[in-house]
């Protein structure tokens, strides 16, 4: 059995010869684009010996068997100039009136990527190790997912693509905590590279008994990202994970307007780690009504979510802090969420689950549409026994999370788990930042009288600590 580890090992060190690639970003990317065509192509000839009425969007002279696939065929400056003169500039410009929704994606991963390899014999020696790679083989396929996993967590040390990555351990959670069924339509707005789809594939694969059902899943799973890279990986990802046309559209869902979203268009499931702490491009934020315009992006993408959920639909999503809390559009934003849904469960998360960004402070929140919130539970994660942080080597394990599924059925209060009625919610101006009261570390709440008055006392004390002293010292 071919080991696909090492094929990945040696294709990311052949690129690291090519003086056009630099950093780990660059070459997944080019590792993207090739794996995506091969994968297309691979897909296409199944699908030609399965149905003769079958033809593959990519002209026959850019499909892969065509120019790629022979070990001694285009090489050298030859090979370069096609890929930068012919393959590129033609896919990017594909016809895609016909609608073919196979073509959108190969026009749409194409727009947004480069080719960086400049050496052709370098290109070459690349192609032919992916060659060894059969994609229309199940156990190769299967073997590559998992590595492929390992490609997208790199993302995570490559520059800001890490916002892109959400760790396996959180969407299996979430999905599974959500259960999203067979006929269920599961949308993710901000798809990344797909880690939250392929978790709700592989979830509701358990339901398919037949061919119809294969189908029902897959145009059920649905998604949209606007940055190149994450499209391009996201689509790859999930057609590794069986979905022959992905539905991921390369288009910004915020830039849609509001009252535009009718009912259509709304989903049973939502599961999202939207990107926080980023402004919005500018002027999508007119597309909200005025009395919730913001420019931060975490807070658009939870009214978009509220929006596009059907009746009884419900949501998982990842959110920081700083979304929990302040005043303003942030708080009228909240009070809408909770009069709009029942936001029943908050997970508190240890700063360093998302690496590189162990600064942000997140959540996991839990929400039903169609009846408004009585009180909210909230659960403290901790971190494993004597491990200070999560890191590379250290990363979250979805059993630690086996405690909240023994107790999510079966509700107490206790160290871990806490709830906050409404009516407290609405006195602290709907501040969901609420600190685990049977914490230590959680300081006690004054009013600001009763910080005035600590403060005289402690101004009081150390006047009596300043006049001992003066006198030890005979002043």
């Amino acid at each position: 059995m071919k080991n696909i580890g090492n094929i990945i090992k040696t294709l990311q060190n052949i690129m690291r010869k090519d003086a056009g690639v630099s950093g780990d970003a660059q070459r997944i990317e080019q590792l993207g684009w090739m794996i995506s065509l091969k994968i297309l192509d691979d897909k296409d000839q199944e699908l030609e010996l399965l149905d003769d009425n079958y033809h593959s969007p990519v002209p026959t002279p850019l499909q892969w068997r065509t120019w790629a696939a022979d070990s001694e065929g285009l090489t050298g400056d030859a090979l370069r100039d096609f890929i930068d003169k012919e393959l590129f500039p033609t896919l990017k410009n594909m016809d895609i009136s016909s609608g073919n929704k196979r073509a959108i994606i190969v026009k749409e991963i194409f727009e947004g990527t480069n080719n960086y390899m400049k050496n052709g014999t370098t290109i070459r020696q690349v192609l032919n190790k992916l060659n060894e790679i059969d994609f229309n083989n199940s156990q190769d396929r299967h073997l590559f997912g998992d590595i492929y996993e390992s490609i997208l967590r790199d993302l995570q040390s490559a520059g800001n693509y890490g916002e892109f990555y959400t760790p396996r351990a959180i969407t299996e959670i979430m999905t599974e905590i959500l259960n999203p069924r067979l006929g269920e339509t599961v949308l993710d707005p901000a798809c990344g590279t797909g880690g939250f789809l392929t978790c709700a594939v592989e979830h509701i694969r358990k339901e398919v008994k037949t061919a119809d059902d294969w189908q029902l899943l897959a145009k059920n799973i649905r998604g949209s990202e606007l940055k190149p890279l994450p499209f391009m990986l996201a689509v790859t990802n999930l057609i590794l994970h069986d979905i022959e046309v992905p539905e991921i559209n390369y288009n910004d869902s915020l830039n849609r307007e509001y009252t535009s979203i009718s009912e259509a268009d709304r989903v049973n499931v939502i599961l999202a780690n939207p990107p926080f702490g980023a402004s919005v491009s500018d002027g999508v934020e007119t597309n909200y009504p005025q009395s919730y315009r913001t420019t931060e992006s975490a807070d658009l993408f939870l009214l978009l979510m509220i929006r596009l959920l059907k009746r009884d639909g419900r949501a998982a999503i990842v959110l920081p802090d700083g979304s929990l809390t302040g005043d303003g559009v942030k708080a009228r934003i909240r009070k809408h969420w909770l009069e709009e849904c029942n936001l029943h469960t908050i997970v508190r998360l240890p700063n360093s689950v998302f690496q590189p960004y162990a600064s942000v402070a997140t959540n996991l929140l839990f929400f039903t549409k169609g009846t408004p919130t009585k009180e909210i539970w909230y659960w403290q994660h901790h971190l494993p026994e004597g491990t200070k942080s999560y890191n590379k080597t250290k990363p979250i394990h979805k059993s630690e999370f086996d405690n909240l599924k023994a107790w999510w059925d079966n509700r107490v209060e206790h160290e871990q788990a806490w709830k906050v009625s409404i009516e407290d919610l609405e006195a602290s101006n709907y501040n969901l930042d609420i600190k685990n009261p049977h914490s230590p570390e959680v300081e006690a709440s004054y009013s600001s009288a009763e910080l005035l008055a600590m403060l005289h006392d402690s101004f009081q004390k150390s006047d009596v600590l300043l006049s001992q002293l003066k006198q030890e010292l005979g002043q």
